[in-house]
């Protein structure tokens, strides 16, 4: 008997020293103890992800899982305000804990054994930028709409436009698109989460890939907060731009590196530049070559062996951002994910509308048209320009020198290492790093005040290091200074790019794409050719 228990006992201990142990935890706010929406990412030792659920009958747990390369991956759950349960093999385990951009991350090591036991994350909030009238969105959402009011509340996102119908095929329109959507389902109007947590649920992602059967790439533009499914094919695209302009709906330029990018600019007359796109990511960055055959070389960005690097990636969104004011299209600035797509979380990149009469809306998508705001990585990054918000347009005359004085902060829970101020796309100033810290927030005062002749935009950018060395950004929405009859000009290289690129596309589009689309590759090359002579 004593022997056959020794045998029976060789098996159950090692069948005992694999089994699973339930986990379970909360994810509160460190002031006030209370469970918070939040998201939770959990990593073996061996790299191997594992899930939460929620552990109420009450809650949800959005499981996320994409992946790029071996290196371009995000696996998380996104939780609603319950506490959660996840079952682990004996081991240890790295849980991190993120809520949106204004809370501190939470990482923390667990042993688990083979008995349950229970965890604690406290998130600890940096900033409420809700509380001064600031509110987030993300313009480009590709995550499905029943997962919104979780998501949204997890990542702390105010605003998110879902882009519900998509099309990639030339001529077709979006009521006959690609995506796989009930449109008797969707509405237009708001659909409140809660009080400030708020999507709207009719936006359109025209992204042609194809013409015909043949793979011919143009790029994507959005067209946000519609009132009716759009019936009209792309290209050409002036029409669809007239009709969703009648709609009230905006239009929203994705990259600024697709190939049809700067010809939408003038033909489109486009609202929205995205200055945080969607290959900002929190992991690894990927997209090191996204261009076309025009290359941006009087820029020298930043480069490696394999392309592009982020802060290069970064660069060339500024410079096209920066070189489009100059040709005088005032684009206010916007972030999108595609979060449902890519690696990447709701909001990783979003932009923040300053709303000092309180939250709804219809009054963010005014404040981000009016350029009321400002978009981010990480710090934030709030101004005020002679005593107005950003995006506001001062009218002065003559050629006598006029004050332009700005007011602010740059805010992070880690120290900022540059603030600089943009005048006409050049950088004219580094406003000196006056550190103060009111707990964990590292508060960099702005008080600057200098001199400006003739027309100018200006607006104030600022950098920080993140965790694992990658940069992260807060850049404002421009403050316009306009002198009749003295336009701000461009620089005569970012014009002949612009020329080039244009002129590259008219040759690749002749015999493939339809002489309507080439058509307003034309336009847009003598609108830029007119530019030429008067560049700086």
């Amino acid at each position: 008997m004593y022997r056959l228990a020794l045998l029976l006992s060789l098996f159950v201990v090692p069948f005992q020293s694999v089994s699973a142990a339930v986990l379970k935890g909360t994810i509160v706010d460190s002031l006030t103890g209370k469970i918070i929406p939040a998201r939770l990412s959990i990593q073996a030792a061996d790299g191997t992800a594992y899930y939460a659920k929620s552990a109420d009958e009450a809650g949800s747990a959005i499981l996320y899982d994409k992946q790029r390369s071996p290196t371009s991956i995000e696996r998380h759950v996104t939780l609603s305000a319950h506490p959660f349960e996840v079952e682990l093999p004996p081991g240890e385990y790295r849980l991190t804990a993120y809520r949106g951009k204004e809370y501190i991350p939470r990482m923390q090591t667990v042993d688990v054994e083979d008995q349950p036991r229970e965890v604690r994350l406290k998130l600890k909030r940096w900033s409420n930028m809700a509380e001064e009238g600031w509110y987030s969105g993300d313009t480009h959402v590709h995550r499905l709409v029943k997962e919104l009011p979780n998501v949204m509340q997890a990542e702390d996102l105010n605003v998110a436009l879902p882009l519900t119908n998509w099309v990639s095929i030339a001529g077709q329109p979006p009521s006959r698109g690609d995506m796989n959507t009930d449109q008797a389902a969707v509405k237009a109007a708001p659909v409140y989460v809660d009080p400030t947590h708020v999507y709207y649920p009719l936006n359109t992602e025209y992204e042609i890939t194809k013409v015909g059967k043949q793979r011919h790439v143009l790029g994507a533009v959005f067209v946000l907060n519609q009132k009716q499914v759009l019936e009209l094919g792309a290209p050409p695209v002036a029409p669809i731009a007239e009709a969703a302009h009648k709609q009230g709906a905006l239009l929203d330029l994705d990259k600024h590196s697709w190939p049809w990018s700067m010809m939408l600019v003038p033909v489109m007359d486009v609202d929205l530049f995205e200055l945080s796109n969607n290959h900002l990511w929190r992991t690894e960055f990927f997209f090191k070559n996204f261009f076309g055959k025009a290359r941006p070389e009087y820029l020298n960005l930043e480069r490696d062996e394999k392309g592009l690097t982020e802060k290069g990636w970064m660069q060339f969104g500024f410079q096209m951002y920066y070189t489009m004011l100059n040709c005088g299209y005032r684009m206010r600035p916007t972030a999108g994910t595609a979060s449902g797509v890519h690696p990447v979380p709701l909001g990783f990149g979003r932009v923040y509308v300053h709303l000092p009469d309180g939250f709804s809306y219809e009054k963010w998508m005014a404040g981000l048209n009016a350029g009321r705001s400002f978009v981010t990585t990480g710090p934030m990054l709030t101004l005020n320009v002679n005593g107005s918000d950003v995006g506001k347009t001062h009218q002065k005359s003559g050629d006598a020198e006029y004050e332009c004085h700005l007011q602010g902060t740059a805010r992070y829970w880690k120290p900022i290492s540059r603030i600089e101020v943009i005048v006409n796309g050049d950088v004219v100033e580094t406003i000196p790093l006056e550190k103060q810290r009111k707990g964990t927030t590292f508060i960099f005062p702005i008080d600057h005040k200098m001199k400006l002749s003739g027309s100018a935009w200006v607006a104030v950018r600022c950098f920080t290091q993140a965790e694992t060395g990658r940069t992260r950004f807060a850049h404002t929405a421009p403050v316009y200074f306009d002198v009749p009859g003295q336009p701000v000009r461009p620089k005569r290289a970012a014009v002949q790019y612009l020329i080039l690129r244009m002129e590259e596309e008219i040759a690749r589009n002749q015999g493939v794409s339809s002489e309507a689309c080439v058509n307003e590759y034309r336009k847009a090359l003598k609108i830029y050719q007119r530019l030429l002579p008067t560049a700086r």
